[in-house]
């Protein structure tokens, strides 16, 4: 008995010293700058004078604030933006891609490549390919005839579409190999006994390959939805934030916050609204997909 016991100690150790490092990792980086934000988040501090107390001054100046209401929209816009557009564009990708086509193996590279490519690299030659007066974008849209070309990147109306696509061309390769993952796990009969029954390529899909993606659907619109309200690096190449406040979403503000204008009490505030709203989504999406597999 004691035996079994010295055992069962000595492999929980050795299990707990495996998990220790990355514990300590999550704890020291992840979990204690969590806990401080709450804190700083009531207080006024700009890093170099001593923290100030002020309750939820920061909380109601916060939504009094022109800029987190245009960076709130913003940050929405580009989540509706991107969500369903790349949602479609990985399946249809994927559905594509799935078939028996010479080279599939090849354009399914292809696809992917944007995904693991250097984010600053895909966002320069971006910002070069929809350049308003030297792109070849603008070339091809001026031989067709268009006149009043789009200034993309450095125009109000156009900057955040032209992020959106490119968040969409970045990642939609990523998601691609998801649903290629799931696509091959459905049973081959399926298809079978629809196509006996009489129904086509097209009903299949609606009855059979959307259904039976379900899961596969709500981690991709689970991940694009907490990607996409955590952008920041794209943006910050491509148009920093810019023109005016075109493209300034929450993280931006909270990086402009806590590091241009050193509000760090401020900058926590905004934070902790953003993680509020992440969680109140994630969770009715949840709910959602509970409702959702029911149904199919």
């Amino acid at each position: 008995m004691k035996t079994t016991r010295h055992r069962t100690l000595r492999n929980d150790l050795i299990a707990y010293s495996f998990l220790l490092p990355n514990l300590l990792g999550f704890v020291i980086f992840t979990m204690v700058p969590i806990v401080f934000s709450f804190f700083l988040a009531l207080m006024k501090w700009d890093g170099a004078n001593p923290a100030q107390f002020v309750g939820l001054d920061n909380f109601f100046r916060l939504f009094q604030d022109e800029g987190f209401q245009i960076s709130s929209f913003n940050t929405f816009y580009y989540v509706l933006g991107v969500v369903p557009l790349t949602l479609i564009a990985s399946l249809a990708l994927a559905v594509l891609l799935n078939g028996k086509i010479r080279g599939r193996n090849i354009f399914r590279s292809i696809m992917f490549f944007p995904y693991v490519a250097s984010l600053v690299a895909v966002a320069v030659v971006w910002n070069m390919l929809f350049h308003p007066t030297m792109g070849p974008v603008n070339f091809l849209l001026y031989s067709l005839g268009v006149e009043n070309l789009p200034g993309w990147s450095a125009s109000v109306d156009w900057a955040m579409p032209t992020v959106i696509m490119a968040t969409i061309w970045k990642g939609m390769g990523y998601y691609m190999i998801i649903y290629l993952a799931a696509l091959q796990g459905i049973p081959g009969y399926l298809y079978e006994a629809a196509e006996i029954d009489g129904a086509g390529k097209w009903k299949q899909f609606w009855k059979i390959t959307v259904p039976m993606l379900t899961p596969a659907t709500f981690f991709v619109v689970m991940m694009l939805t907490i990607n996409s309200f955590k952008v920041f690096d794209l943006i910050y190449v491509m148009t920093a934030g810019g023109p005016g406040r075109a493209t300034n979403v929450l993280v931006y503000a909270i990086y402009n916050a806590a590091f241009i204008e050193f509000k760090f009490g401020y900058s926590s505030a905004i934070a902790i609204v953003l993680f509020a709203i992440v969680l109140v989504i994630t969770l009715v999406q949840f709910r959602m997909e509970k409702k959702w597999v029911s149904y199919t």
